[in-house]
Parts: C-alpha cells; sequence; structure tokens
C-alpha cells in the first residue's frame, strides 16, 4: 500500500551534465529530502523533488545510490500525488546511450544539460513547477556541442523570451548576497559595456526578489568600479559617471541604497541585505572565500524562480557514487525558504 505526503512547493531539479555529478546528487538530494521529510536546519516543510533528465542516467544511478527506491515516470502537467518510496522524473531523451559515460566531457552531453534545464523552465512558465533547480554543467562541453553558453542567466533570459541583459546572477553563502552586474566575460569586455543602466537593472531585479524572500525594504550596497570607487575621480571617472547616477536615481525611486563605495569596505557593512557587484570576481570572490561550496545561484529578472549550485561537475569523481549532495540541498532551501545552509568559518 502506498501512502501520500504533503508538501508546500513543487521544485523542478535539472539533472545537470549528466556525465557529471548531477544525476548522483539529484538522486541523493530527492532521497534525503523524501527520507528526512524537514529541513534538519529549519523548521519549514520540505518541498516535492520532481528530476528532468535522460530517464537511464537516473535509474543508473538510483539502482547504486538507493536501491530501494523506485523511479516513478510522470508528466508535468499532470503530476499525481508523491509517493514515498518513489522518486518522480520527468523523462527528457537527449543522451544516446552510449554517449552515458561519467567523467567524460562531451558535445552530446552538453546539449542534454541544456535539453533538461529547458524542459524544466517550460514546466515553471506554464505554473506546472513553482521553480528550477539546475545540477552543475559544463560550460566547455555546452559550448563543444556549438551553442554559445556562458551561463545559466543569459539562457534564462533567452528560454524566456527576454533579453540577456535583463537577467542577472544573484550569488548568496556565507551571509552574503551578491548580484552581478556584469558576468562571464573578459575585464575588459565587462568594463567597457557597462553603463548606469546595467548598475541599476541589476539592482532592482535583487530588490524585487529580496522582496519575494520576505525582506520588504533591502538595503542596497553598490561596489565602486574603481578602487575606493574611484576617489572623487583621483582613479578614473567611471563612478562618477556610472555608479553614482545609478545610485541617485535608485534613491529618488524609494530604493535604500549605501554606496558606490570601494567593495572592501562596503562588505563589511552588516546594515546590508543585497550587494551589487560590477564584475564576477568583485562578487564571486568573497561569496566563495566565506561560503566555499555551500554557496547557491539564482538567475533573477526573468519572472521564474530559477537557482543553480555554486561548483562544478566533479568529471574527476563522476560515477564513483562519493558526490556530496549538501550544495545542492542548500539550493534547494534558498528558493523554499530563501537562505542557504550558514558556512562553517574558522
Amino acid at each position: 500500500m502506498t501512502r501520500t505526503m504533503t508538501c508546500t512547493m513543487t521544485v523542478a531539479l535539472a539533472i545537470g551534465d549528466p556525465n557529471g555529478i548531477g544525476p548522483e546528487i539529484a538522486v541523493k538530494a530527492a532521497v534525503q529530502i523524501a527520507s528526512d521529510g524537514r529541513d534538519k536546519h529549519d523548521i519549514h516543510p520540505q518541498p516535492r523533488l520532481v528530476l528532468f533528465g535522460d530517464a537511464f542516467v537516473i535509474r543508473w544511478y538510483a539502482q547504486r545510490c538507493c536501491p530501494e527506491f523506485t523511479l516513478r515516470e510522470v508528466q508535468p502537467d499532470a503530476l499525481p500525488a508523491p509517493e514515498a518510496g518513489a522518486i518522480d522524473v520527468v523523462g527528457v531523451p537527449s543522451l544516446a546511450d552510449d554517449a552515458f559515460a561519467p567523467g567524460t566531457v562531451a558535445a552530446a552531453a552538453g546539449a542534454a544539460t541544456l535539453a533538461y534545464v529547458s524542459a524544466a523552465l517550460r514546466a515553471a512558465r506554464a505554473g506546472h513547477v513553482d521553480a528550477v533547480i539546475a545540477c552543475p554543467h559544463s560550460e566547455t562541453a555546452i559550448n563543444a556541442s556549438g551553442v554559445r553558453f556562458a551561463g545559466y542567466p543569459g539562457f534564462v533570459a533567452q528560454e524566456t523570451g527576454m533579453a540577456a541583459e535583463e537577467v542577472y546572477l544573484l550569488l548568496i553563502g556565507g551571509g552574503l548576497r551578491i548580484v552581478h552586474a556584469t558576468l562571464h566575460e573578459g575585464i575588459a569586455s565587462a568594463l567597457a559595456r557597462l553603463d548606469q543602466r546595467h548598475v541599476e537593472r541589476a539592482a532592482r531585479a535583487a530588490v524585487q526578489t529580496l522582496q519575494l524572500m520576505g525582506i520588504e525594504r533591502p538595503t542596497v550596497g553598490l561596489m565602486g568600479i574603481n578602487p575606493h570607487a574611484g576617489e572623487g575621480g583621483l582613479f578614473g571617472r567611471e563612478d562618477i559617471d556610472i555608479t553614482e547616477p545609478a545610485a541617485r536615481n535608485l534613491r529618488d525611486e524609494g530604493i535604500a541604497v549605501i554606496g558606490p563605495q570601494g567593495a572592501d569596505l562596503l562588505l563589511t557593512n552588516p546594515d546590508i541585505e543585497v550587494f551589487v557587484a560590477m564584475y564576477h570576481d568583485q562578487g564571486h570572490i568573497p561569496v566563495k572565500l566565506r561560503a566555499g561550496r555551500n554557496s547557491a545561484a539564482l538567475s533573477i529578472g526573468a519572472g521564474v524562480m530559477f537557482s543553480s549550485v555554486g561548483h562544478g561537475s566533479g568529471f574527476d569523481i563522476a560515477g564513483t557514487l562519493c558526490a556530496d549532495p549538501a550544495p545542492l540541498l542548500g539550493a534547494i532551501r534558498l528558493v523554499t525558504t530563501g537562505t542557504v545552509i550558514p558556512a562553517q568559518v574558522g
């Protein structure tokens, strides 16, 4: 006899690169959540997870990691009630059987990665699931498939019919939330493209996302482009021309803004709920330093709750069954409660 469980949110979990650790941690996360019923770090009920990917890949890991669980293939537009002891899977046939090779970076696996995410996003846009989480991908594999790919924000924008510049990456971990005005591109290109509009849009998207997480009026910290935010023009006019007028406009809209200030000073301010970084390393380094693998990312601004883990595909351990699902569980917690598991510091 089967029994049903009650859940608060339905989360589509795209399994990531099928030749990486994504399918393994997806299966392990689904089993842990189904077994625990509650998040040990929080009182919130656990969400319902539905895995999106090639069913035969998921089955390979399920048989080895949790043989006591069964796989149940479901349709996103007609999800049955959750069933104890079952892992729900929306099959997305994308990878040939002979292309499944854990530990191998391959174009076919890169193409499959995007197919899984695309199917999950369609389910979210249709209202069948409440959020999407993507397991680790390989930019090398995806680009080898012929798709120009520089991270999930641009792909989410493409899939939702938005301009790439309207979707931003919000990285969360170690007590920090940092949105990036530019992301995966060379520093010279990023700084050449950065303008007042990007800074303002990134800040607005972050504020809207934090409001969905229950922070009614978040304080935004604007990092300067140059050291000391330009020191009044001593170190360049970029902050005078870009971040300072952006801060004024945001304040005029009623948004609480601190800065622009040098990132090193700004990051010490405990009253700031979210920071705006001007380029990739300015935001990634402090989060990764404090949170390590226990960071999670949101692609914000597209109207879909979309998160991904903050680590890579782990090809060196793929298929060995030793991958740790903790960061993925943190990403799940992020979209369901608005927080991540605190990093252990010291």
